[in-house]
């Protein structure tokens, strides 16, 4: 039998699209596996959040509500994802792949002596064992590892996993302790954040990125006039960011954020493997290049051979209309 602890990403104590990728894997490792799975939910003032987690089959939704945990720390709650994990007979503890889940999972691992499969895709079950799959060298192969420690903690993305549908019965919501973690010489000074009308860049349904090729961030008004048009988010690649047009919260690739929109369009961006990696899951790919020969348009569902100068405000244009 095997158990899953679903910890949940909660922001400003709401809960996170991420988390229901986690809970689709939680729910359906656990059921082949022959057991059952739950929700950690950590935060200040979570009641909500928790009540929400309880629409989606979950055994149970522990609920760890502490003033401390008001501002994330990792040492702060990897602790306590820890002892709920082993007081409770988990064998397996999931988050997503975000950067949440990249910086607490690791600590959680070492907290309970366990081996750690990140940033999942896939999985199968053979035997009665949970075979991982990830992408490596930058999605180009996908590797199968398994876990052979006795609990074993996994992180998942996002793009890769459906978002988990509520179903008609409630959980039970258990409150859970915290463990004394408190860190010396360590705490939360501020939190600065950015405040903006479009939608989350990992969970915006249109994703409009712009590479080098805009040449300047001045030019990056015009991809904004026409993100905005369709409702979308702005991303970038790491080049445009490098060369300070954009900020690096929009970088879109390997080092940057995982998307996987219904539409993800490319404008003057090459693809370099390490930017394809980020966003080669996208239902639907538009790229415009004026370079016939870009390795974005070995992926793309739609490619326009033109300048981006000419192409862009034509669509905006268009749109308009």
């Amino acid at each position: 039998m095997g158990n899953v602890l679903v910890v949940a990403e909660l922001f400003e104590s709401k809960v996170r699209k991420s988390t229901l990728a986690a809970i689709t894997f939680g729910a359906k490792a656990a059921e082949g596996l022959g057991g059952s799975f739950s929700i950690l939910a950590m935060g200040s003032g979570i009641d909500d959040a928790a009540g929400e987690l309880a629409k989606f089959g979950a055994e149970t939704v522990y609920k760890v509500d502490d003033d401390s945990l008001e501002g994330y720390i990792c040492e702060n709650y990897a602790p306590t994802v820890a002892t709920v994990a082993k007081d409770n007979d988990f064998q397996i503890v999931v988050a997503p792949a975000s950067n949440y889940g990249k910086d607490l999972m690791p600590r959680v691992a070492q907290a309970l002596e366990a081996g750690m499969a990140s940033d999942i895709c896939a999985f199968e079950i053979e035997d009665d064992e949970i075979l991982y799959k990830r992408p490596m060298y930058a999605g180009n192969v996908i590797g199968t590892m398994k876990v052979t420690t006795d609990i074993q903690v996994v992180t998942v993305r996002q793009t890769e996993f459906d978002a988990a549908p509520p179903v008609d019965s409630e959980s039970a919501i258990e409150d859970a302790s915290l463990e004394d973690a408190s860190v010396e010489g360590k705490e939360l000074a501020a939190f600065e954040k950015i405040e903006s009308a479009r939608p989350d860049l990992t969970e915006a349904r249109v994703v409009v990125s712009g590479g080098r090729g805009l040449k300047s961030g001045e030019n990056f008004k015009m991809l904004e006039e026409l993100t905005d048009l369709l409702g979308g988010a702005l991303g970038a690649t790491r080049a445009a960011v490098d060369a300070g047009f954009v900020p690096n919260d929009l970088q879109v690739g390997q080092t940057g954020k995982i998307v996987a929109p219904e539409l993800y369009i490319a404008v003057g961006l090459s693809g370099a493997l390490q930017h394809l990696a980020g966003m080669k899951g996208s239902k639907v790919i538009v790229a415009i290049n004026k370079d016939d020969e870009a390795p974005i348009f070995s992926i793309a569902d739609f490619g326009v051979v033109t300048d981006l100068f000419d192409a862009v405000p034509k669509m905006i244009e268009t749109l308009k209309k």
